[in-house]
């Protein structure tokens, strides 16, 4: 693919997904959301995107109620896509995640005690964190978790560490009710990862895109695929709404990361230039491309 701008392409690609609640048995979601048909819409939306992810992160919240049966509804519906793709799939646990059922279901494993893994994509390191708190909402990082993820953290990776998490360490100005239910302790992840190769925070929960900086890493919190946060509600504390949904696409290169929101609905078309053009412009000299492109006089402009 050619070199249109300032930048070569980006050196990894991966797709940042939240909060699908999926339902046991395909219920609707407060009787009116139908959270697998916005996970599968989320995936058909993706499988547009090129270059295609090298990752599907999942960051928490994946079954409303932890059930089973929404834990296998969600593998078969996610890894075939991701199979086709050619990308792995980071499952992160949520404060609706509870851990044997996820270590079972999406794992299968019965090891039902920290669900805290090491993942690697062509020499980017993803750490899926565990900020669950069983019976509790809020989250937190226990000390002997802080101990592991020192210890990963001490070995560089090759093009440094993305940390994938539910709860995200960061101000919440526009969801007051969410400061309730928190990450807890923020301070002493902050001083595990100071210093360290973590290039990014990935986190979800609040049910609205958002992104801030902790520690001087970037944080950005995917919305989720289920139902959003209105972030300006009227006469309400909390607003939950079926809008807006979105994931957020990662891409990273060597010294920034560039995230971009991807709505789950397509808004109307209004203009558009067919996928041909884009087919052309590998055939013709940069400086023509240029000219068509940028000129108000082009063709291509009129």
């Amino acid at each position: 693919m050619k070199q249109l701008g300032q930048y070569a392409a980006p050196r990894h690609v991966i797709a940042h997904l939240s909060d699908p609640h999926l339902i046991a048995d395909g219920g609707l979601h407060y009787g009116v959301v139908d959270n697998v048909a916005n996970l599968r819409r989320a995936l058909d939306r993706l499988a547009a995107v090129r270059p295609a992810p090298q990752a599907l992160v999942f960051t928490g919240d994946l079954a409303d109620q932890a059930a089973p049966d929404a834990y296998a509804t969600l593998r078969s519906i996610v890894e075939p896509v991701a199979a086709e793709m050619g990308a792995i799939v980071v499952w992160t646990m949520g404060n609706h995640d509870e851990r044997a059922p996820f270590a079972e279901g999406l794992f299968d494993s019965d090891d039902a005690g920290f669900q805290d893994r090491v993942h690697e994509v062509d020499g980017l390191r993803i750490v899926a964190l565990d900020t669950s708190v069983p019976g509790y909402h809020h989250g937190e990082l226990r000390p002997e978790q802080l101990a592991w993820l020192a210890d990963v953290l001490s070995t560089p990776a090759e093009h440094g560490t993305l940390l994938a998490m539910h709860h995200p360490p960061l101000p919440l100005p526009m969801l007051r009710a969410a400061e309730l239910i928190e990450l807890h302790d923020q301070q002493a992840l902050a001083d595990v990862i100071a210093g360290t190769d973590v290039r990014g925070i990935l986190a979800g929960h609040l049910h609205m895109s958002t992104w801030s900086t902790f520690a001087g890493v970037p944080v950005s919190v995917a919305s989720a695929s289920c139902y959003t946060s209105d972030p300006a509600p009227v006469d309400r504390f909390i607003s939950g709404v079926d809008a807006a949904q979105a994931f957020t696409m990662v891409h990273t290169y060597d010294d920034r990361l560039v995230h971009t929101l991807v709505p789950l609905k397509r808004g109307t078309e209004v203009s558009h230039v067919g996928s041909d053009v884009a087919a052309a412009l590998e055939d013709i000299p940069l400086e023509q491309a240029f000219e068509l492109a940028s000129s108000k006089t082009s063709q291509f402009n009129n």
